[in-house]
């Protein structure tokens, strides 16, 4: 899904750092063998995911039986996701391209306890998650390709990206963001401990303007904030975390106690009016781990 600006980017983000250290084959080992395991049986699962993502694009493509998998597919989630297809009309157009976006959700959220906890936090807002691969000793730059769509999850994992095929991106392949240059991060971000890490994550959760519930105040606050722990843990418990929010460069703040509203950033969105959007305010969290970078990010638009 990624053009040609794109490919360009990881071309250059694979290569080395100015300081001549790109990370070598044997960084990362201690995951191996969990990617190794869960793309062994995920790949029938991934291609159903993306056959499901391009029929809920909008693409006309064959019926559920030449599915990927399709009559023999082994597997029950497949066989489930498959039997939900059959039975769904394929007119009117876009009550079922609706329908095959729910079903979508649904199959990604089955798929692993991460998705489901990214669906639950995060899918409601207008947010961005992903994960790349960590290539470089300056982890600035993998956080650049995954900004820029330049790399796949490591795990085939969730990706919650609604700007993924906004036709902005032919003009600003980043689109929402605006990134520094890798060696502009530092002046923009500032550390975080684990818990001040959740706690902005938790946050994303609600919207920047008018929030009628912040999380502070929701019954289900212990929930939120073990969904946002629970994607964090995927990055190891060495993990370092860095966020745009001004308010960490003195200490841990309680993202929690001061809800989204208001936060005031290091700003990593373009300043561009797009098809009538406006982005005004965002906060993000950067998780570096020894093998992958995860990206986290709310925004504010209008």
């Amino acid at each position: 899904m990624t053009g040609s600006r794109d490919a360009a980017l990881e071309a250059r983000t694979e290569g080395t750092s100015p300081d001549g250290h790109q990370r070598g084959q044997g960084h990362g080992q201690g995951h191996e063998h969990e990617r190794g395991h869960e793309q062994g049986h995920g790949r029938e699962l991934d291609r159903l995911d993306a056959y499901l993502e391009a029929l809920w694009d909008g693409a006309e493509l064959p019926g559920a039986p030449a599915a990927p998998g399709g009559r023999d597919a082994e597997g029950p989630l497949v066989r489930w996701a498959l039997d939900r297809l059959r039975g769904l009309p394929r007119e009117p157009r876009e009550t079922f391209r609706r329908e095959v976006g729910g079903l979508l959700r649904e199959f990604r959220g089955r798929r692993c306890p991460w998705n489901a906890a990214a669906l639950r936090l995060l899918d409601d807002t207008y947010t961005f998650v992903a994960t790349g691969p960590r290539l470089h000793d300056d982890w600035a730059y993998d956080v650049r390709a995954v900004m820029h769509r330049a790399v796949d999850d490591p795990r085939g994992r969730l990706r919650l990206d609604g700007d993924r095929r906004n036709d902005a991106r032919d003009t600003w392949p980043a689109y929402p963001f605006d990134p520094p240059p890798a060696s502009g991060f530092r002046a923009r971000l500032h550390p975080l401990d684990a818990d001040a890490a959740v706690g902005a994550l938790a946050v994303m959760a609600e919207e920047w303007q008018a929030e009628p519930a912040p999380v502070r105040t929701r019954p289900d606050r212990d929930r939120i904030l073990a969904d946002a722990r629970t994607l964090l843990d995927r990055y190891g418990p060495d993990a370092r975390y860095w966020t745009n929010a001004t308010a960490a460069a003195a200490a841990p703040p309680d993202f929690v106690g001061a809800g989204l509203a208001g936060t005031r950033t290091h700003g990593f969105v373009t300043g561009e009016y797009v098809n009538g959007l406006d982005l005004f305010d965002d906060l993000g969290v950067i998780a570096v781990g020894a093998d992958e970078v995860g990206v986290f990010w709310s925004f504010g638009a209008c």
